[in-house]
C-alpha cells in the first residue's frame, strides 16, 4: 500500500526535529452542495531543523516516532520570505 503524500503549510517550529504542519482541504458538503474548507494540523518530523513557519511543505507518512508524530518532511515546496 503506498504512503500518503499531503502538502501544506508550517504553522509552528518551536520544537526540536519536529514542525506542526496545516493541511486544508475542500469537499462538497453532502447534503447541501456547498463547498467547505477543512484545515487539520499534523506534526512532522524535520531532522535537520530547515523548516520554518510560512514554507510550503510536502509530509509522507511514516511509522510512529513518537506519541503523536506519524508523518516525516518530504521536502521543502517553497520557502516563506523572510
Amino acid at each position: 500500500m503506498p504512503k500518503k503524500i499531503l502538502k501544506g503549510i508550517v504553522i509552528s517550529d518551536k520544537m526540536d526535529k519536529t514542525v506542526i504542519v496545516s493541511v486544508e482541504r475542500t469537499f462538497q458538503d453532502p447534503f447541501y452542495k456547498k463547498t467547505v474548507k477543512s484545515r487539520k494540523k499534523y506534526k512532522a518530523h524535520d531532522e535537520d531543523n530547515r523548516c520554518k513557519i510560512g514554507d510550503e511543505v510536502e509530509i509522507i507518512e511514516s511509522r510512529p516516532l513518537s506519541k503523536t508524530k506519524r508523518w516525516k518532511v518530504l521536502r521543502i515546496l517553497k520557502e516563506a520570505e523572510r
